[in-house]
């Protein structure tokens, strides 16, 4: 899989499992709704240190975000 689907797809079913919209989290995190949006449907291609500043949005590991299915 590719990674940036991979990330995707994880920062997605955290942001939900916190029951936060896009906009909530792009608010809490200092990104726009339009680069969550893109990250989530896997167009972004995210530095370290965006995955990390968005696990910590998040409250969950940088490595959850990382981490295959």
């Amino acid at each position: 899989m590719d990674m940036r689907q991979l990330v995707g797809r994880n920062v997605r079913k955290a942001r939900a499992a916190k029951g936060w919209t896009q906009e909530q989290l792009a608010e809490k995190s200092g990104f726009s709704q339009q680069y969550i949006s893109g990250l989530e449907q896997g167009k972004r291609n995210p530095t370290i240190v965006s995955v990390y500043e968005i696990a910590l949005t998040l409250d969950v590991s940088h490595l959850e975000l990382l981490r295959p299915d």
